[in-house]
């Protein structure tokens, strides 16, 4: 398989991940148990586009040729499996099972996934060969620290997995399969800690500008101890606290670095606007969150945190760097245009916000009103993904 085709199978994964956003957002209407939101929006969403995207960038990021292209063809009807099993099973009437078979077929992605890029860095595993040069090549120091995190990151997927997996009962749980130690662990550990290893390589040549060198190593630090701090001392106590704190300096450290890389620079290009709001539903999560740490369990601040989080900072996030990567005037379809991205980003970052205020003061009309902007916002955001990616 050519580097074409593995480049054709990332863009299948993209669209897969649009998917099951788009399948999210419209399930809120009816109502899903937590469960289902959290596997189609991390699961599903979020990670899905994480995988589709790592198998290209991370091979080149370590100097490294993928292994086995082929494993991107393998790994994305193993999790698509998977997803659907198990947002599935917390339905009433679904049998357990439907869950177990789907956690196994996650793993099996996973391990598909892990293993792949694995042996692709085997002789590089601190990521000290960059592939930097020519004009970036002052930019080499960033981008070896930035290198070392991706394993950590490959550890919690692993971990995360595990527990996922541990969950139905088939292996032993290393925590006791409380679920929310699994989320925290794939969605703070591995989602949110990949998006600042490779958004500090991402960005900087986005916009041409350059972020602090020791802001880097304290947002990566800080964003790798966290959450296993977080999943180990779940749902309460002082780690947890602690755990709250380094999460906090993460995603407060890396929004201020980007709206360092963005005041530098001279860009204005819609995906920064989409990357902006992410980073700035990030710092309200992390701070409902760490208000959660320290005055206890609220059914309805948790559900705010959780939107706030999936939606919030990862998926704007990543919605925005999908129209870096595949800009929305690339479509010849009628509205593929970046003022139309424009539209999409406000429509979820408001989405978000009504939603999250909704849930957060148990006001049923202001979370509907947001759903519904969210579902707008993610058939927006599929619309343009799909015109892009006929025209190519």
């Amino acid at each position: 398989m050519t580097g074409g085709k593995t480049s054709r199978w990332a863009r299948r994964y993209v669209a897969v991940s649009a998917c099951w956003l788009i399948l999210w957002q419209v399930s809120l209407l009816v109502g899903i148990p937590n469960r289902t939101e959290v596997v189609l929006g991390l699961y599903g969403f979020v990670l899905g586009i994480v995988f589709g995207k790592a198998y290209s960038l991370v091979p080149t990021y370590f100097d490294r040729t993928l292994a086995d292209p082929r494993a991107a063809v393998v790994g994305l009807p193993l999790g698509g499996i998977g997803v659907a099993c198990l947002a599935a099973e917390p339905f009433a009437g679904v049998p357990r099972i439907v869950g177990l078979v789907g956690a196994i077929f996650w793993a099996a992605g996973v391990a598909v996934f892990v293993g792949t890029l694995a042996w692709t860095v085997r002789d590089n595993l601190t990521g000290r060969e960059t592939g930097t040069g020519g004009v970036n090549v002052h930019r080499a120091s960033v981008d070896r620290i930035a290198n070392a995190f991706v394993p950590i990151v490959l550890a919690y997927l692993l971990l995360g997995s595990y527990e996922t997996v541990a969950a139905y009962g088939l292996v032993p749980s290393l925590f006791d399969a409380y679920l929310p130690r699994t989320t925290h662990l794939l969605g703070a550990g591995v989602a949110a800690l990949l998006i600042f290893a490779l958004g500090y390589r991402l960005l900087p040549r986005f916009l041409v500008a350059d972020v602090p060198k020791p802001l880097v190593i304290l947002v990566l630090s800080t964003g790798a101890l966290g959450p296993i701090l977080l999943a180990a001392s779940l749902p309460a106590g002082t780690f947890l606290l602690v755990g709250g704190l380094l999460e906090t300096i993460a995603i407060v450290g890396y929004a201020i670095g980007f709206a360092l890389l963005f005041y530098r620079s001279d860009r204005r290009r819609v995906a920064f606007y989409g990357i902006a709001a992410g980073a700035a539903g990030g710092v309200v999560a992390v701070f409902v969150g760490l208000w959660i740490a320290i005055t206890g369990l609220s059914v309805d601040l948790i559900a705010a945190h959780r939107r706030l989080m999936l939606l919030g900072f990862l998926g704007l996030t990543i919605i925005g760097v999908s129209f870096q990567f595949y800009p929305p005037n690339v479509g010849q379809w009628p509205g593929c245009a970046d003022r139309t991205a424009l539209v999409v980003i406000v429509l979820l970052a408001g989405g978000v916000a009504l939603q999250a205020g909704g849930l957060a003061t148990a006001t049923a009309f202001f979370e509907g009103m947001g759903i519904l902007l969210g579902i707008g916002g993610a058939l927006g955001y599929g619309y343009l993904l799909a015109g892009a990616f006929a025209t190519r």
